[in-house]
C-alpha cells in the first residue's frame, strides 16, 4: 500500500500530523485525518457521522463520502469507488480551493484521478483495486483556514 501526502504544491510521502498545529481544528476533523491517514476509513468515515447529522456539514459529508470511497476500494467494488467519489467531487466544489486546512482542489483533483483509472478498466474483473490505486494522506494546514468556516464553533 502506498501512502502520499497531498498538497497544493503537489505530493511527497508523509508523517503523521504535527501535534501542536491540530489545536487550531475541530476534534473530530483532526481525528478524522489522523484515522483516515492510517488507513482507517471506516473509522474515519464513522467520526464525522455525528457532527454532520448535528450541524449539517455539508463539507463533512463530503470527507464522509471521500472515505467511503476507498473502503470500496479495499472491497474492489469498482461501482462503489466511482460513485462515492463522484458525490464527494459535487459536494466538495463549494469549498474549493480550500476550506478548514484541507486542500480541497487537490482531494477533488485526485478524486477525478482514480474515477477515471476506474472507468478506464471497464468491465473487466476486480484486479486488487488497492494495488492500483494511490491512497492519499490529507494535511490539516493553518494557513488553509479561511476563519469564517461555521465547523470552528462547533
Amino acid at each position: 500500500m502506498r501512502w502520499w501526502w497531498w498538497t497544493a504544491a503537489g505530493c511527497w510521502e508523509g508523517e503523521a500530523l504535527a501535534r501542536d498545529s491540530t489545536e487550531r481544528f475541530p476534534a473530530p476533523l483532526v481525528r478524522f485525518a489522523e484515522l483516515f491517514n492510517a488507513g482507517e476509513f471506516w473509522e474515519s468515515h464513522e467520526v464525522l457521522e455525528d457532527p454532520w447529522r448535528e450541524h449539517g456539514s455539508a463539507f463533512y459529508q463530503g470527507l464522509i463520502l471521500y472515505a467511503s470511497a476507498f473502503v470500496h476500494v479495499r472491497r474492489d467494488n469498482a461501482h462503489g469507488i466511482r460513485a462515492q467519489l463522484r458525490k464527494a467531487r459535487q459536494v466538495l466544489a463549494p469549498y474549493e480551493p480550500a476550506y478548514l486546512g484541507v486542500d480541497t482542489a487537490t482531494v477533488r483533483r485526485h478524486a477525478r484521478e482514480v474515477i477515471q483509472l476506474v472507468e478506464d478498466a471497464g468491465d473487466a474483473p476486480p484486479t486488487h483495486w488497492e494495488d492500483r490505486i494511490t491512497f492519499p494522506r490529507l494535511e490539516l494546514r493553518p494557513e488553509l483556514v479561511r476563519g469564517s468556516e461555521p465547523e470552528l464553533a462547533d
